[in-house]
């Protein structure tokens, strides 16, 4: 693709960085194809293609972009289908990100829905106070009606109950269980911890069994991949640089071999943290390290090797790939490799390169296409006639749990059963 940037706007290196990937893009549209949004919609500006091309406008010409621009930025689930597909190697994300950034920036929103930003940006990377919103749902339930579209689309989906907080998300160490093989350090995360703990119990009674010693480092908290999808840079390279300084310590202490996230989106932005930070004098070498040394949970499991499973329960498992896992971290057979020798059937889900529509904060922002790409996989999932559905982010767990009458639970926690862990409550029957 020709860009036509100026001299003095490639001195900038933000628009230096979208001119290299502008210029790698040949326009031969088999993006289009595993778009999520171009497959629901047909609308080329609602495909990377065309978003690349309003982008580089944007980018370009300057000055606040336009309504039409945002209207279709806004409408990419960032599921990174595309860049799986490409075959030029267009650095999509980086370009997307980029452009947020100055839509959050240069672009007044309607002020409902700057307000709305606003409150998820600060509510859901704080677990406390985000439990409190939860907890606070419930009560303002039968005055749904009254409350305006989104903001009661929210209300609907509060889960009508919480789990009991679990207190190993704050900071400590579990020791490995016989002999110790490596120390990893664990991200509780924001918002799974509030809405499953469950997971990260599964997580630390694996590793510990596996012969981990896990640390949860104080200090650590969100990854910032909610505020950076928003364009809110800044407020995600405040998390991102609080995450490094907490593992650094850890690093400079007992040391760690590993950083593992059992939240694929998670995974996807701490693994990108060297490029966020490249840019600071301060932060690029540790933020590099840190990015080195992390995996997903399923990767660590693969190295670590899983035992011989005495009773394989045979149930029949679809494994719903999460796009931060398939296409941000290109992490495919791991997860359904650990499965099936666990003793499950694993099952492909047709359409499994296609967004369940959670897409982090996409599901609150976006409900319409959200339900439309829910309905699309739940009617995919059904079609395998499965006995559970397991999947490695929990907000693709929250968004197929709206959507299926089937058990839907994280990968961990059935490598967890299958290897002397408790049975998942939500398999209670089967």
């Amino acid at each position: 693709m020709q860009t036509e940037f100026s001299p003095d706007q490639l001195t900038r290196h933000d628009l230096a960085e979208a001119d290299r990937i502008l210029r790698s893009c040949v326009h031969c549209g088999f993006c289009t194809a595993t778009c999520p949004t171009y497959v629901l919609l047909g609308d080329e500006l609602d495909s990377p293609r065309g978003r690349i091309y309003l982008i580089k406008n944007l980018l370009e010409q300057g000055g606040p972009p336009d309504a039409a621009t945002v209207k279709h930025v806004d409408r990419c689930l960032s599921c990174l289908s595309c860049m799986t597909t490409c075959p030029s190697g267009v650095d999509y994300m980086h370009l997307l990100d980029n452009a947020r950034a100055r839509i959050e920036n240069e672009y007044t929103r309607p002020l409902p829905e700057r307000l709305l930003r606003r409150l998820l940006a600060w509510l859901l990377p704080r677990p406390g106070l985000f439990r409190l919103a939860l907890s606070s749902a419930r009560l303002a339930r039968p005055f749904a009606g009254l409350l305006p579209g989104r903001l009661r689309g929210m209300l609907g989906m509060a889960p009508a109950s919480l789990p009991a907080r679990w207190n190993g998300d704050r900071p400590q160490v579990f020791p490995a269980q016989g002999q110790r093989r490596m120390r990893v350090a664990l991200m509780t995360g924001c918002a799974q911890q509030v809405l499953d703990p469950a997971i990260n119990r599964a997580t630390v009674r694996l590793l510990t069994r596996l012969g981990c010693e896990v640390v949860v480092a104080a200090g650590a908290g969100c990854c910032g991949a909610l505020t950076l999808h928003m364009g809110r840079r800044d407020d995600a390279l405040e998390s991102a640089r609080a995450n490094i300084a907490a593992w650094n310590r850890e690093l400079a202490g007992d040391g760690l071999e590993a950083v593992v996230i059992n939240a694929s989106g998670c995974g996807t932005t701490v693994k990108d943290y060297g490029h966020l930070l490249a840019g600071d004098r301060n932060w690029a070498k540790p933020a590099q390290a840190i990015a080195g040394l992390t995996v997903d949970v399923s990767e660590l499991l693969q190295r670590l090797e899983l035992p011989a499973v005495e009773q394989p329960s045979g149930l029949k498992v679809a494994y719903h790939a999460a796009c931060s896992l398939q296409h941000g971290q290109q992490v495919l057979a791991p997860p359904k490799q650990l499965l099936a020798e666990a003793g499950f059937q694993v099952v492909e889900v047709p359409e499994g390169h296609l967004c369940c529509g959670s897409a982090g904060t996409y599901n609150l922002l976006q409900p319409e296409l959200a339900d439309q790409l829910l309905a699309r996989k739940a009617d995919n999932i059904r079609s395998t006639a499965p006995d559970v559905v397991a999947a490695g982010n929990i907000g693709c767990l929250v968004q197929l749990r709206g959507g299926l009458d089937l058990p839907v639970v994280h990968t961990v926690e059935l490598l967890d059963w299958a290897t002397g862990g408790p049975k998942p409550p939500a398999l209670t029957g089967i």
